[in-house]
């Protein structure tokens, strides 16, 4: 939360993905290094926020350049405002599983199985970042397998040998689980830390110490261990700004030693300390193999067992069969235990208590299955609804939703009933702030629904079609924000579904998409000026988009569509706007195949002919500068042109009435797109957007997108 408050909060069950296993939590530990920086953070204030993070705060200001100071400060402080759910060390039981007595999850329901998992009654985690914990290993010490699967993944990367000499900088939870790891591999071990608890615990589990707050000198205590030689490899496992961790790690390694970064520290190196002894440096990436992967988390597809042996899932089994046969002892870490309900007496700890170790959450089990999977909780007591004014669900509640629909809607006179997310989290955060109603997992809360009239959809893009759907047949207005759809066999669905509905129901149902843009105020003042100009227009639209990863949902064909269909949209109905006339035809041309471009589709340009011989040109480019205006748009007319930048600045060249209209602040439209839509429910007047205008408007999108993906 933007305040830094940490709360317990009542949330619905989430809703599981394809990949997914729900689970009944009955054990989860707090990683102290990882939250305790996170609750840190989100008390700081903005400038010290800024101080951590430095590479965000060049973001921001590139920002301010573009879009203004009134834009970037709204964009920041909804960042900041996003829940966070906390944890990622969680133990339960399979509670629900598509399949019978094993499904494709390779789980069985009442199976005990560890994951990353947050702090929930009920977390739902994709399969490959599930394992199963055997029959000897205890609920406890099963809690600590995530963050020992970090530290292994550090070993292997090390790639230690029986007898090799290894030190490991900072006793934290992650040193020392990594401690024993080593000694379990017979390594011979130097722990070194500022703290005499956890150097008293590494030497229980096999380690020589050197203790910093005495002033013992880590570098001798390192040669000492390797008889004058060096250590064979450090594993740093700290947690600081400093950089001296490195260049320490660096003084005590033997040639060719092997320095792994697990932890956080400073990263200012000294290039002869390396390069006099060839040191390799590497930084470990969490659990192993396949972290941060799409296809293997989100999508299960698992890494081929004979050319990737370890990944994150077999990491963890790894670790819990350490466990098993005794090599790995959790219990002298834990120093509390609580029960769930007192979670926050838990994190008030683990910010005051500088001893705190490994901190355990106890969860209920005698809850019903029933109660536990509720898919909404009630965020009011009681509300009545106008039966005159629009009464709204929200299909989603991420960032785009709570930063910038929820509001216009809310300011624009909506009733706030039902918002829906998958993890549920978002849905219970932004609905309480917001004033919703209730906050549900399932949208059968807003389809079913009898006194909630407008469906908003603000999802990911390849569910659009299908929730237009389904709330159209529910007999809901609905708001989709663009793309509509994906394909051509989804538009002709929602084509024969509206229509049908259109004739059947006595009470007519708005149906519009966020092409916010026409709705601006300069675009409302350029279309006043060029409607009085009864010849053909010469249209250049410009999008400075900037450049988004291959691997993000946005670029993925058949999640986000790619960025043409997913953003370019709003030009090609913004000029079809603008011209008042209908598209006729659409050409691309995007730019050629090269070897430092992994995707072409989103530098590329589309030439629009419209039926009253205007014509226009989209210039989509992701491989421009920050500096320059993301979005212009040039009209040419009637010897005179229009250019506006940014949706800031509006200026007129050759106008005898208007010369330029500036806004402190940039209006995209969107407040003005949402009362518009609002409305037209409310007096059931025509649409603001004419139904046949959109179906052309994204017809022409998904034909420029074929055209390009076929060059």
């Amino acid at each position: 939360m933007s305040t830094g408050e940490t709360r317990l909060m009542d949330v619905p069950t989430p809703n599981p993905g394809k990949m997914d296993v729900m689970i009944q939590t009955s054990m989860s530990l707090i990683s102290i290094g990882t939250e305790r920086m996170l609750v840190e953070f989100g008390k700081a204030n903005l400038v010290n926020k800024a101080r951590q993070q430095p590479e965000k705060v060049k973001m921001v200001l590139e920002k301010v350049r573009t879009d203004g100071l009134a834009a970037t400060y709204d964009a920041v402080k909804s960042k900041l405002d996003q829940p966070l759910p906390l944890g990622y060390c969680n133990v339960g039981r399979v509670v629900a599983n598509e399949g019978g007595e094993e499904s494709k999850h390779g789980f069985r329901e009442g199976e005990r199985i560890v994951s990353n998992g947050n702090h929930a009654e009920i977390v739902c985690v994709p399969r490959n970042l599930c394992a199963r914990i055997p029959e000897n290993v205890t609920d406890e010490a099963a809690s600590f397998t995530v963050l020992a699967a970090i530290g292994l993944e550090g070993i292997r990367l090390a790639a230690p040998t029986l007898g090799e000499n290894f030190v490991v900088t900072g006793l934290g939870l992650i040193g020392l689980l990594t401690v024993q790891l080593l000694r379990a591999q017979g390594c011979r071990v130097l722990g070194i830390d500022f703290d005499e608890a956890k150097l008293d615990l590494a030497r229980q589990f096999g380690a020589e110490t050197v203790s910093l707050s005495k002033g013992e000198d880590p570098v001798s205590a390192a040669l000492a261990l390797s008889r004058g030689r060096g250590v064979d490899g450090v594993l740093i496992t700290a947690s600081t700004k400093s950089s001296e961790p490195v260049s320490q790690a660096a003084r005590m390694c033997r040639k060719r030693g092997r320095i792994i970064l697990v932890g956080v520290t400073g990263l200012e190196l000294n290039r002869s300390e390396f390069y006099e002894k060839e040191l390799s440096f590497q930084v470990s990436c969490s659990y192993g193999p396949g972290r941060y992967d799409p296809q293997y988390e989100e999508k299960g597809r698992d890494y081929p067992f004979g050319f990737v042996r370890w990944t994150e899932q077999r990491n963890f089994e790894a670790v819990l069969d350490m466990m098993a046969e005794g090599r790995i002892d959790v219990q002298p870490l834990i120093s509390h235990r609580f029960k769930f309900n007192e979670v926050l007496k838990a994190y008030k700890t683990l910010s005051e208590d500088a001893q705190a170790l490994g901190i355990l959450l106890q969860y209920p089990q005698e809850s019903q299955k029933e109660e536990l999977q509720s898919r909404q909780v009630y965020l009011h007591n009681s509300t009545t609804f106008k039966a005159d004014v629009p009464v709204c669900g929200f299909i989603g509640a991420g960032n785009y939703a709570s930063r910038i629909l929820i509001p216009a809607f809310k300011k624009a006179g909506a009733q706030m009933h039902t918002v829906v997310s998958a993890g549920g989290v978002s849905a219970a955060h932004h609905g309480e702030k917001n004033g919703f109603f209730r906050a549900a997992t399932d949208i059968d809360a807003i389809l079913k629904e009898k006194e909630i009239n407008t469906a908003v959809v603000v999802t990911r893009h390849n569910s659009h079609a299908r929730y237009v759907i389904d709330a159209l047949k529910a007999g809901k207005h609905v708001f989709v924000e663009k793309p509509l759809c994906l394909t051509s066999a989804e538009l002709d669905q929602i084509i024969d579904v509206y229509g049908s509905l259109q004739k059947t129901q006595n009470t007519k149902r708005q149906f519009m998409v966020g092409f916010n843009r026409r709705f601006a105020p300069h675009i409302e003042k350029m279309k006043s000026l060029l409607d009085a100009v009864n010849q053909p227009k010469s249209f250049i639209m410009t999008m400075n988009a900037g450049a988004i990863p291959a691997d993000s949902w946005i670029q993925d064909s058949k999640v986000g569509g790619g960025r043409i269909i997913g953003e370019a949209c709003h030009y090609i109905d913004l000029m079809r706007y603008l011209a008042g006339a209908e598209i006729i035809s659409v050409q691309t041309r995007r730019i050629g195949n090269h070897p430092a471009l992994e995707i072409t589709e989103d530098k590329a340009v589309m030439i629009l002919g419209f039926s009253d011989g205007s014509f226009g040109t989209i210039n989509y480019l992701a491989n421009g500068g920050k500096v320059f205006p993301k979005e212009r748009i040039e009209v040419f007319a009637g010897d005179a042109v229009l250019q506006l930048d940014n949706f800031r600045t509006l200026k007129g060249y050759g106008w005898s009435n208007f010369k330029k209209m500036h806004l402190m602040r940039q209006d995209k439209g969107t407040q003005a797109c949402v009362s518009a839509f609002l409305e037209s429910v409310g007096h059931g007047a025509e649409s603001p957007i004419p139904f046949e205008e959109i179906i052309e408007v994204s017809r022409v999108t998904l034909e420029a997108a074929r055209q390009l993906r076929n060059q």
